[in-house]
C-alpha cells in the first residue's frame, strides 16, 4: 500500500469521525492481500456514508415536492447501477483474484466521492441559478 493511499484512508477515518485505533491498528500497515481489502472496503463505507448525507440533506430540502424527490431517486438509482457497473467492467480483468475486492472498491470510493461532490454541489447553488433542482437552505 503506497503512503499516499494510507493517507488518504486515515483523512477518510479522521473526516468522518471514525475511531482511528479500530482502523489505524490494521490499515496502519496492512501486511497481507485480506487486509488491504478489508481496509478499502471501510474506506468505501465512509465514502457511502457522505453520500447518503448529502443525498438527505437534498431530500430534506426538496420537502413536499414529490416530482423532484421521484426525479433524484430515479438519478441516484441509475447512477448506483452506473458505479456498480463501471466498476466490475473495471475489475474485470482481476476477476477472482484476491485483488479483486479491492479494486473494486477503490472504483466505488472514487466515483462515490465525486458523486457525493456533485451533490454538495446541488446544496450551495448560488441564488438564481436557474438550473439548480435544490432549493437554498432556510
Amino acid at each position: 500500500m503506497t503512503l499516499s493511499r494510507k493517507l488518504r484512508i486515515l483523512s477518510v477515518v479522521a473526516l468522518c469521525g471514525i475511531s482511528m485505533p479500530a482502523l489505524a491498528d490494521e490499515c496502519a500497515d496492512p501486511q497481507d492481500q485480506t487486509t488491504i481489502n478489508i481496509c478499502a472496503g471501510k474506506e468505501f463505507e465512509a465514502a457511502d456514508k457522505a453520500l447518503n448525507a448529502a443525498y438527505r440533506e437534498i431530500v430534506g430540502r426538496i420537502g413536499d415536492d414529490h416530482e423532484t424527490k421521484a426525479a433524484l431517486t430515479a438519478a441516484q438509482r441509475a447512477w448506483i447501477a452506473f458505479r456498480d457497473g463501471e466498476c466490475a467492467f473495471q475489475a474485470k480483468s482481476v476477476e477472482g483474484g484476491s485483488i479483486y475486492p479491492l479494486i473494486v472498491a477503490d472504483c466505488k470510493t472514487a466515483l462515490t466521492e465525486a458523486r457525493t461532490g456533485q451533490l454538495k454541489a446541488y446544496l450551495n447553488c448560488e441564488e438564481g441559478n436557474m438550473s439548480c433542482p435544490v432549493p437554498p437552505a432556510d
